[in-house]
């Protein structure tokens, strides 16, 4: 029987777009997102991609701003956008909006299941405050289910009391074909690719926000204490932009010998041929609720040097198969990651051949199976 489906989510990220379109090519579903913002201008750079859109949606009227660490983010019409399509289902995206509670109490009146979308877990550097957790909690344990993008998430939602079998996971996805073709473009391409984007022949690759807790402090440090003849041979590239870049800049200045290149922001289109081109991917953050830029690393056939503290460390990367596991803030194991990489590129290759392997199972397709999986149970279809 065919269920109708709203997702509730804040803004028009490029990398939920594949995901909602798979889940709208099912018959089981009818889709409509109503998204809380088309962007976040003062922290996101993306693009938004309109035109890939291939599912119903909306876009609330809304009212943002940043009052202290937080984004106070309000919407007129949340009510009228769930009467007016009716569903049988909603799908909420965070519990840390006024229109999650909007949407949650529109589904009490309306005696429609509310699942909530989580990505949090138990590494996150959040402040945590009573009433914070207090209401959290209050709005957890009303939800009818919870989908998760895979094991530490799913730990977190236990862990606050909830039955292992109301947890439903929907891996967390790119367009892996997208990346993977792009990828091999590049490479096929290589000389003139490395010309345009001014690359090293050989290069460790961060991809993301330069700020402290992206760990990109101690990757510079442990970039300065690899021996001088390996730096000679491998560079270091940042693709991101933030709050740090200019105290990393001056950090960068006093390494030599070695090349460390400040790439600036990159939109996704650019951003396969900097994978593609790399030797490995290093995210050592202190948090993050996944890390999407190892999807997208893994899709172009890249070994990942990885922080534990990532939300995708325990789904996606396997110790010493597809990369290596690292602990948050420790430069030793962070350098002495990279040189063991880096003086292998035959393990390199293999790593990334393998890390192709694992991404396959982590595709927007699947994601959508997961959904339909929750959305069954939520709406009394069964398993």
């Amino acid at each position: 029987m065919k269920r109708r489906l709203v997702i509730l989510t804040e803004i028009i990220s490029p990398y939920r777009i594949p995901l909602f379109n798979a889940l709208a090519r099912h018959s089981e579903a009818e889709l409509h997102v109503v998204f809380l913002a088309e962007t976040d201008p003062d922290l996101r750079q993306w693009r938004v991609y309109k035109e890939e859109i291939k599912f119903s949606y909306e876009v609330l009227p809304s009212w943002r701003k940043r009052v202290g660490g937080y984004s106070v983010l309000l919407n007129r019409g949340v009510g009228r956008a769930l009467s007016a399509f009716a569903p049988d289902v909603i799908l909420c995206g965070g519990y840390n909006y006024f229109a999650s509670w909007q949407a949650l109490l529109w589904a009490k009146v309306h005696n429609v299941p509310l699942l909530l979308w989580s990505e949090s877990h138990q590494h996150e550097l959040r402040r945590t405050r009573p009433l914070v957790e207090f209401l959290k909690d209050e709005f957890l344990h009303r939800c009818n289910g919870f989908v998760v993008p895979g094991q530490m998430a799913r730990e977190y939602i236990h862990g606050r009391k909830i039955n292992s079998d109301l947890i439903f996971t929907a891996p967390n996805a790119v367009d892996n074909d997208l990346f993977a073709a792009a990828a091999t473009d590049a490479r096929t391409n290589a000389a003139e690719r490395r010309r345009e984007l001014q690359l090293p022949d050989r290069y460790f690759l961060f991809v993301g926000r330069l700020v402290q807790e992206k760990g990109v402090f101690e990757l510079l440090s442990a970039y300065a204490k690899l021996d001088e003849h390996l730096r000679r041979q491998i560079g270091l590239v940042f693709a991101g932009d933030g709050v740090s870049r200019l105290e990393m800049e001056e950090q960068a200045a006093c390494i030599s010998p070695g090349v460390i290149r400040f790439a600036g922001f990159a939109h996704r289109e650019q951003l396969a041929a900097y994978y593609a081109l790399a030797d490995v991917l290093v995210l050592p953050t202190y948090t993050d609720t996944w890390g999407l830029v190892v999807n997208e690393g893994m899709a172009c056939g890249l070994p990942v040097i990885l922080s534990r503290a990532a939300g995708c460390a325990d789904d996606l990367l396997t110790d010493t198969w597809n990369g290596l596991l690292i602990p948050p803030r420790d430069i030793s194991s962070l350098a002495s990651a990279m040189n063991s990489l880096a003086s292998q590129r035959d393990l390199c290759a293999n790593m990334g051949a393998n890390s192709l392997q694992q991404i396959s199972r982590y595709s927007a397709e699947e994601w959508s199976l997961g959904i339909l999986r929750a959305m069954k149970v939520a709406g009394g279809g069964g398993d």
